[in-house]
């Protein structure tokens, strides 16, 4: 019986396949599976740095490394703590390299995703660009790329763990950034009381519940135009807003210019960034400047002592009104729902914990 001939693979072909099962072996389940959170809008994806499991654990080394200070004594982490919703509470201004204190309050990191805009002022249209701007700065770490991608680099770890998440492409500012950027979009805060109730395994009491009516109330909290607790669960619309805490006559008045020291405009004099309602439990001091130590005295503010200037969001119209909008019982109301926006199991979470301490 006659053999048949054995065909032997072109030898591109053998190499082209090679590659093709080596490239799915290493690459395949690694996309980050993002949890699915009904209370949230979709979660905008930055199509050019998709988030992988190996991204975000380089990401995550990167965040708790000072390696990103001038003297190498200063990471991401040391001013935005875990256990603070990654916010620097108590501290009202946090201390750069050489102990200079921050002209704004730190704000706290999570559900950065959804952010079009961040810091106070909106100075930076995404995560990836809001990471170029503290290593930079003078007061705060006081370094340069070229110096920390030269350390990077220099570090046999971590040039492992970048070829894991990016392949072969060149260790520089860009992937940093991008590694970085991916950790803090698993920064998410979705599993407080609020969102237990929302999802049916929890109810609020009923004074919780009552303030919730309050702060949507626009004749008493006023707060919805804001802060969104109804339509979605944020706690934010990510907008900008004068707020009313300073009596001002002239729109060059403001000491702080907020969104306008960005923009130019003199329309946004005064503007900052409108935050989040979750985790306030974590994060005092509250406002740009941490003028209120308590949320006790942000709604006395609120309620009794807001201020008009020339920018003033028009949903705060009826200032100056000398009546309280809210008396205490309503205000230990709000009070009470706030706190149910409050994620314990965030600032727990080891996912997003120091890679770096002893366990």
């Amino acid at each position: 019986m006659r053999k048949a001939k054995r065909v032997r693979p072109n030898a591109f072909f053998c190499l082209f396949c090679f590659f093709v099962c080596f490239g799915f072996i290493r690459f395949k389940d690694r996309p980050y599976r993002f949890p699915a959170i009904p209370q949230f809008p979709e979660m905008p994806v930055n199509k050019e740095n998709p988030v992988t499991v190996n991204g975000v654990e380089l990401g995550r080394r990167l965040f708790y490394d000072p390696v990103f200070s001038a003297d190498s004594s200063l990471s991401c982490a040391g001013c935005h703590v875990q256990q603070h919703a990654f916010s620097n509470s108590p501290q009202v201004f946090s201390a750069g390299v050489h102990g200079q204190l921050q002209q704004r309050n730190t704000p706290p990191l999570f559900n950065l995703a959804w952010n079009k805009a961040l810091f106070w002022d909106g100075r930076a249209a995404s995560i990836e660009e809001q990471v170029f701007h503290p290593l930079r700065t003078v007061t705060e770490m006081n370094s340069s790329w070229p110096e920390v991608t030269r350390k990077i680099k220099g570090n046999k770890a971590y040039r492992k763990l970048f070829r894991e998440a990016f392949g072969q492409a060149e260790i520089d500012s860009v992937l940093i950034s991008k590694a970085i950027a991916q950790f803090e979009r698993t920064l998410i805060s979705a599993n407080s009381k609020y969102d237990r109730v929302i999802r049916g395994e929890a109810r609020f009491s009923l004074e919780e519940l009552e303030g919730m009516e309050l702060i949507n109330d626009m004749t008493k909290g006023n707060c919805v135009h804001c802060h969104t607790t109804d339509g979605n669960g944020l706690g934010t619309t990510g907008l900008f807003s004068n707020n009313g805490l300073d009596e001002i006559s002239h729109v060059n008045d403001f000491k702080d210019k907020g969104l306008g020291s960005y923009t130019g405009n003199t329309a946004d004099y005064g503007k900052f960034k409108i935050p989040s309602l979750r985790n306030l439990l974590f994060t005092a001091p509250y406002m740009h400047d941490g003028r209120f130590k308590t949320l006790e005295e942000v709604l006395d503010f609120y309620s009794e002592h807001l201020k008009h200037s020339p920018t003033i969001d028009p949903n705060l119209s009826f200032v100056p009104n000398s009546a309280p909008r809210l008396n205490r019982y309503e205000k230990k109301k709000i009070i009470a729902f706030l706190k149910t926006l409050s994620d314990s199991s965030f600032i727990e979470n080891p996912a997003y914990s120091n890679p770096f301490a002893k366990r």
